[in-house]
């Protein structure tokens, strides 16, 4: 017999709320039984490394009652993907900071860096940070949907202003071989959809507009950027009550030396001549050569995805609308976040966006590579690249006042195609549930 649309919505949301009480269950069951205890909250990676070859965290040989080496292994591997999920259940509960010796008020700055797994880019970004000048009074959230030793030691190597860990959930790590990971049951990407009906695997009857069907490693980016945007403004408890700006960047970022001081400016801009402006962006892709004419001037425009994804800022205020198109951003067939905030501006927010925008970059794109980009990664490179232009023109940085330039007769911009990735009913319930079940 055939489940009708609404019988099948019903056991997708079914399945998300199960999801979620079981990293609940996981994480009390560890937190109750003492396996991570509050003191150890930070567990040694030597440790887990030690339980993945079959070694328990106090060194006892675990002993696997099965016949076969395939099941033994199969059984270690799962016992490492709840170990996983009890410890990112517990990192986002406890929300430990680091550096507390160092002062942040409710007024200043937070950053946060969505994380993957490019630590050779995330090194680069962490040395600019440090070089910036004012960063000892910003809150650094690194927002992580992969567990590695060798990021968390980057992270742990941070001691120059308040840290703090967050990890997404649902990530492809936590579930690698089940939804939102990659289920042996869900349709290959281009199996058409009749022949998908007659499979019967799990998502026969959603592709995306253009007749694919959803690849996991493609859906995450876009779940963890929504999660962690209401985790941090709604579940970060030392952030309840923070009126100043959040700004998002990412791991393969690289930060001008005066990138906190220009938005500080830029913020009391904001407030004296531009109370509409909804995002503040430190810069486009644009490689600005010569600084001269342009290092204090600011502009003020119609946000654009391609141009002000990059090092966004905004206040609760901004925030607080954008989350109430949380139907619209979750159900939009477009893997990418920043394409969906663009179908947001002109079709569920109140008023398209307006971004004040800095003409000289005081952020840039390290990592032009990678997933969407064919070309070869050499991140010491770009670095280079960046600095050369940063050092050549170092006596205009930390202009005494910015001004606004140009105010641009701002009008609507309409994503001109969606991209598809994201037709999935279980992606749209799951994105819906941060919400609710955060």
């Amino acid at each position: 017999f055939f489940v009708s649309n609404t019988m099948r919505l019903r056991i997708y949301k079914t399945k998300v709320f199960i999801l979620t009480l079981i990293v609940v269950a996981c994480g009390f069951a560890f937190w109750n039984n003492g396996k991570l205890k509050k003191n150890d909250m930070f567990i040694k990676d030597s440790e887990i490394g030690r339980q993945f070859k079959g070694y328990s965290s106090s060194g006892v040989k675990h002993v696997f009652n099965v016949s076969s080496v395939d099941s033994a292994r199969k059984l270690e591997v799962d016992n490492m993907t709840l170990v996983y999920r009890s410890i990112v259940y517990q990192l986002n509960f406890d929300q430990t900071i680091k550096n507390l010796d160092r002062v942040h008020s409710q007024e200043d700055i937070v950053v946060v860096v969505q994380v993957h797994n490019r630590p050779e880019y995330l090194r680069l970004l962490v040395e600019s940070l440090k070089n910036a000048r004012g960063i000892e009074n910003v809150l650094l959230i690194f927002s992580h949907d992969f567990w590695s030793p060798e990021i968390n030691q980057i992270v742990a190597s941070v001691n120059f202003c308040q840290v703090l860990q967050i990890f997404f959930p649902f990530s492809l790590q936590l579930y690698p071989s089940e939804f939102p990971g990659n289920d042996p049951k869900d349709c290959p990407r281009n199996l058409d959809k009749k022949d998908a009906l007659k499979l019967g695997c799990n998502n026969a009857e959603y592709p995306d507009s253009f007749g694919h069907y959803r690849e996991a490693k493609f859906s995450q980016t876009k779940h963890h950027w929504w999660w962690k945007l209401h985790f941090v403004w709604e579940r970060v408890k030392v952030l309840q009550d923070h009126k100043g700006l959040v700004l998002f960047i990412e791991e393969d970022h690289y930060m001008s030396p005066d990138f906190y001081h220009v938005l500080k400016k830029m913020w009391g801009l904001k407030k004296e001549q531009c109370p509409d402006c909804d995002v503040l962006s430190l810069g486009t892709y644009t490689r600005v050569t010569g600084f001269s004419s342009k290092a204090d001037k600011v502009e003020v425009k119609t946000w654009k995805s391609t141009e002000h994804n990059m090092g966004m800022a905004m206040n609760r205020e901004t925030y607080q609308r954008l989350i109430q198109c949380t139907d619209t951003f979750c159900t939009y067939d477009d893997y990418n976040w920043d394409w969906t905030l663009q179908y947001l501006t002109v079709a569920c927010l109140p008023e398209f966006w307006k971004v004040m925008v800095s003409e000289v970059p005081r952020i840039y794109h390290a990592g032009d590579c990678g997933m969407h980009h064919k070309k070869i990664c050499n991140p010491s490179s770009e670095k280079a690249k960046i600095d050369a232009v940063l050092n050549s023109n170092g006596k205009y940085l930390f202009p005494e006042t910015v001004s606004i330039s140009k105010r641009y007769n701002t009008a609507a911009i309409s994503p001109h195609v969606k991209n598809g990735g994201w037709g999935d009913i279980r992606d749209h319930e799951l994105c819906k549930s941060y919400r609710r079940l955060q």
